[in-house]
Formats: C-alpha cells, structure tokens, sequence
C-alpha cells in the first residue's frame, strides 16, 4: 500500500512528531508525551490533525432520501446546520463504518446538500457504497476526501482560541454553534476572512470544534493556530492521546468497538437505527431480526465498560472471565490518565453486562478484577 500524508504533514515534522500508519496515512502519533497531550486537552486545548478522515459531498432534490436509504438513520428530519450521527450497514445489518451526517444550506437551485464523513480507513469504502447505492437516485455523491482537511481544537479553552482568529462581528457565530451543529465562519488566516466550515463535534469527550479546510489552506490554518496561543493554551496531540481520550468518553473506535461482524445493538447503538422510518433501507430487514431476536438485551454479548480494581490494564482482545469461564472479551482497555485507574470497554455475555457485577480480565494468565460501569468513564463539567 503506498503511504498517504496529509497536507500538514510537515508541519507534524518540524514539531518532531513520532509517525504511526493509521489506515494507510502516516499520522502523528505524538510530539512528545502523549499523556502531557492527553492531559492537556482536558485542561486547556489540543490540537488535532484529521486530514485522514473522509469527505463525502451528497447533492441533489433526492439527497435525504436517498440518504434515508443508505445510513440507518432519519437523515431527513435533520434541520439545515445540524449534524447527525448514523451508521451505514450492509444487507446483512453489519457495520461498515459508523459516521457524521451534516445538513448544509440548499444549494442555489434549491437541492439538499449534505455532507458524510466517515472514519479514514473506511472513507473509500463508504464512498464507494454511497456511489454505489445512488443508483435511482436523482443524486450526486462526490468524493472530497483527497482534496480536504480537518483540523480539530479540543479542550476547555478552544473556543476562547477560535475566537481570536474571527473578526468580532462574527463572534456570535462560534458562541451560539449549538453541539452537533456546523457553519461557515471566517477565519482571519493570512491577513483577510475566508470563509470556513466549523462544526462543534469531536471525539474527546470535551467541549470543541473540527474545521473543514482545502489542503491548500490547511497549513496556513495550523500555523495561525499555534501562533494564537500563549505558551501552555494549545498543545498539538496525536492519535495517541486521542485514542484515551475517546476510550475515556466512552467513543466506539471502528475496527475495536465496531465491525462488520458485529451489530448495532449489541454496540448499545440501538437508538441511532430508525427502524420505523417511511420505506427500506439497506439492511433494514437484518436488523429487524435481530432486534427481535433480542440482540444485545436478552442474547448475545453487549459492550459494556470496566473499571479496574488493581492497578494492571487489560487491552484489546484480552478474554473477560466470570468465575474462570470466559464471557466475554476487551475490545479496548488502557489506564485512565485523567481518572487513575484502568478502564476498558468489552463485550460482555449480556447476563453479566449490568453494571456492578463483578468480571476479571485474563492478563496473560492472571485474573485481574474488574466491575460494569456505565459508560462514559468521563464526563466534563458543563
């Protein structure tokens, strides 16, 4: 597979970021300690690089109701501005990439427009099933991820932080911007406002916001953030820090917490599938049946979090015991910088996913014990 970088690649390079391939890109993985970037999101703001994730423009008079048939969830009933979260499945109801739906302004003649963004290993996949799936459709699905970027500020202070790069008439713009909502705002970046889109999301578990930028303007953008900041405000971090940073917020991790093989319920994402929605969707019918079934409530496995009692942390893949036999099994698990002590998310058989019961992790021999806890781990004062 030939290495892809994303347009701040040398930008990572000059701060002496450490690389690691994240789904055929090579991301920063950390400047230099992934804990002081962890910490620092949580404390002030960090700043991310996700250029590796996809951008999938959705255009046309059929464009929710063709999104209608292809995610699983009520991409209609989105209001203009806001963003929603969604599965796309395949006809057998299995996951091939959990994502985010954002409704943008109608275009001049009057058509939706949305746009999907799905995780960086799966971009070219779901471009390629929304393609696919628009057959029928008066629809156009056009690919943007090669020519975009999104670089993300999270943490308590990243607001203050936007707000010194957009003129004070349009302040109103990043203070009013509702979670799960998106607008264009202009960013004073080399000297005059270009318009940018910025949403309030993230995958942190902190107050933030990610901007869609052309590669172009992706450094210009960086760099303007970094010079903003007083020493100690912004802190770039990698996907290190941002991987317990999620695990922390409770955020399934495709490829972890999510696959093809498993399902939307067991995945405790049951409300995020319209079934009742008007007319068929891909993989409705699967779906149907295993709800029925009673899939990740009364069979089967369900993802559950555990709280550590000791000190020692179970990872991915490590077999989750009750009494010795083996019930379930890590699909993500760290010590928690922020909370002191190991966290994990699992599946878990669903007769012991209710929370206080008490489990082991199998580290390489050893019963290390653990309880259910509600998921998040963490969450941020509000």
């Amino acid at each position: 597979m030939t290495e892809k970088y994303t347009a701040l690649y040398d930008e990572h390079k000059k701060l002496g970021a450490s690389f690691t391939d994240f789904g055929g890109w090579q991301m920063p993985l950390k400047y230099s300690s992934e804990l002081a970037e962890h910490h620092a999101v949580r404390n002030t703001a960090g700043l991310f690089d996700l250029s590796h994730m996809g951008e999938v423009w959705v255009t046309g008079p059929q464009a929710a109701t063709f999104l209608d048939y292809a995610l699983a969830g009520k991409i209609s009933a989105m209001a203009v501005g806001k963003a929603k979260y969604s599965l796309i499945c395949n006809e057998d109801g299995g996951i091939i990439d959990d994502l985010i739906t954002y409704r943008r302004p109608a275009a001049e003649d009057g058509t939706d427009v949305f746009l999907v963004v799905p995780n960086a290993g799966n971009a070219a996949v779901v471009a390629a099933a929304l393609q696919e799936r628009a057959a029928g459709f008066d629809v156009l699905v056009e690919d943007a991820s090669a020519r975009t970027s999104l670089i993300a500020v999270q943490g308590p202070k990243a607001q203050e932080l936007l707000l010194r790069l957009v003129p004070a008439a349009q302040h109103s713009l990043v203070t009013e911007l509702k979670y799960y909502a998106a607008v264009e705002v202009p960013f004073l970046v080399g000297g005059a406002g270009k318009e940018l889109l910025l949403a309030r999301t993230g995958y942190t578990g902190e107050d933030g916001f990610e901007i869609f930028v052309d590669n172009a303007d992706a450094p210009a953008l960086w760099q303007a953030l970094v010079a903003i900041a007083d020493d100690g405000e912004l802190t770039p971090a990698g996907l290190a820090s941002r991987d317990s940073l999620r695990l922390e917020a409770g955020m399934p991790l495709y490829g972890n917490e999510l696959s093809l093989q498993g399902d939307p319920f067991a995945a405790g994402l049951g409300p995020v599938v319209a079934l009742s929605k008007e007319g068929d969707f891909v993989g409705k019918a699967a779906l149907v049946s295993m709800k029925e079934a009673g899939a990740g409530t009364t069979s089967g496995r369900r993802l559950v979090g555990l709280k550590g009692k000791g000190r020692r942390a179970g990872r991915a893949h490590y077999p989750v015991l009750k009494d010795g036999a083996t019930v379930g099994e890590v699909t993500s698990g760290q010590p928690s910088p922020t909370l002191g002590y190991p966290i994990a998310m699992a599946y878990v058989d669903v007769e012991y996913s209710a929370p206080g019961t008490a489990l082991d992790i199998d580290l390489r021999g050893k019963a290390e014990p653990f309880e259910v806890v509600d998921l998040p781990f963490y969450r941020r004062a509000k």
